[in-house]
């Protein structure tokens, strides 16, 4: 692998033309009149798009540093718990080894911009602590504008950033590549694979090279979680320990999985925990919907008025309560809520929660994928019905403000938005007028009339 990392040639005509165009530009991010602009000479179109949403989202582009997040300590204990710990060896071998004499680094981030693991030539790594390109620093498109590791999770692909390009002006003597990394069985955002340097960190082939790297990881946290559950299988549950699976030389089971919860488009939520999933019922569904919107905990008093319609009841929610840690203690003793207040213990990642984030920052594509329908549809809940509308109203003003037509086309098939004619207005305002989609959207847009005068 060690050949595939080499010296970029000499930058040609054409890319020096466009870090010219790039640094023009910037004058007009200092004339605070690019947020509004709707095309700029020679600046490619996915950067015009990234700036729009970094100035929108008020990133500052002349902060030298970005901010850290984690401290040493919050972010060792995080590192060693998520999922992408178990495919560091892949990315050390395919990536970080190659690069330590090669002028690049190797950065391995979160689903939200977090850079978790920083490696590669030593003397680069010294340079990027200029700019806190370093373990612990956020590198979302909220917080530094246009990067490859935060432009790269707000679209959902890979991407190419070259110098001036960057938002930030701090990162203009660098360039980066990076690569989203998604679950290999539920399709989830886990984080992102960047390489980062001088112009060989956007060489031909770099793209590509970090798509098979990650490719590679993905199928090896697939083979060790098969492995996990076939040794599971093998040892009866009354034999098990939580370090078991790390006694025996593989991965432990919670580094594997990212405990999540499923409550979109669903009546019963689905909680999965170290790589078992159980189905809920609506009130343990709503319950915990509750206690991870609310993550600093509720006492029985808050929680009761949020679950229950009218006057809520402590000794029904307490009854429930004892329930719902059976059907815990099951999975996990580690998922047990506590209590005084009520709160979750660990780390639970909603699919609510996860749309949220994603709209906050700027990446709305991402979060219609994830979105699959309203939260707990069905329930009558007075916090799920806030939290279920809160969700649903942020998604539909992020897509009318930034989507394109076909991110309008693709919320118009949501079972909330069947009678959406501002959605489709929108969308067929965008659509160019020989597109053949414009003739199903006017037809929806006539029965909508035909059902609203009726």
């Amino acid at each position: 692998m060690r050949n595939l990392i080499q010296p970029a040639a000499p930058r040609g005509e054409a890319t020096e033309l466009a870090q010219r165009h790039a640094l023009a530009a910037h004058e007009q991010l200092d004339a605070h009149a690019f947020p509004d602009a709707p095309e700029i000479p020679g600046l490619r179109r996915l950067i015009r798009e990234s700036w729009q949403r970094s100035a929108q989202l008020q990133a500052n582009p002349d902060l030298p540093e970005a901010p850290l997040a984690m401290d040493r300590d919050v972010l060792e204990e995080y590192r060693r718990q998520h999922p992408l710990a178990t495919i560091m060896p892949v990315i050390h071998k395919l990536l970080i080894q190659p690069s330590h004499d090669s002028g690049l680094l190797v950065a391995v981030g979160d689903e939200v911009g977090r850079l978790l693991w920083v490696e590669g030539d030593p003397v680069m790594q010294r340079r990027a602590e200029g700019m806190m390109f370093v373990p612990g620093a956020d590198w979302s498109e909220a917080q530094v504008g246009t990067s490859a590791p935060g432009t790269a999770l707000a679209l959902g692909r890979g991407i190419q950033i070259s110098g001036a390009e960057h938002y930030k002006r701090s990162v203009h003597p660098w360039s980066c590549t990076a690569v989203p990394f998604q679950d290999p069985d539920s399709g989830a955002l886990l984080g992102v694979v960047d390489i980062t340097g001088t112009e060989s960190a956007v060489a031909p082939h770099t793209l590509s090279l970090v798509e098979a790297t990650v490719a590679a990881a993905q199928a090896q946290l697939r083979v060790e979680r098969l492995q996990l559950a076939a040794a599971q299988a093998r040892t009866p549950a009354r034999r098990r320990s939580p370090g078991s699976a790390a006694k025996s030389g593989s991965a432990p089971e919670g580094s594997l999985y990212r405990n999540s919860l499923q409550l979109l488009g669903r009546d019963q939520a689905l909680l999965s925990i170290g790589g078992r999933t159980v189905a809920l019922s609506a009130r343990h569904s709503e319950i915990l919907a509750l206690l991870s919107a609310h993550p600093d905990g509720l006492s029985a008093e808050e929680l009761s008025t949020l679950l229950y319609p009218g006057d809520g009841s402590s000794i029904t929610l307490r009854a429930e309560m004892v329930r719902l840690r059976k059907v815990l203690q099951q999975l996990s003793p580690a998922a047990v809520p506590e209590s005084r207040p009520y709160k979750l213990t660990m780390d639970l990642v909603p699919d609510s929660g996860q749309v949220l984030t994603c709209l906050q920052r700027g990446a709305h594509k991402i979060a219609l994928e994830i979105y699959r329908g309203a939260v707990l549809p069905r329930s009558e809940a007075p916090g799920v019905a806030e939290l279920r509308d809160r969700v649903s109203a942020l998604l539909r003003e992020a897509v009318l403000t930034d989507g394109s037509a076909e991110s309008l086309l693709k919320y118009a098939e949501l079972p909330e938005a069947r009678d959406d004619v501002g959605v489709r207005l929108a969308a067929l305002k965008l659509l160019p007028p020989r597109s053949p989609k414009r003739a199903a959207v006017v037809a929806d847009l006539e029965r909508l009339e035909t059902e609203l005068s009726a």
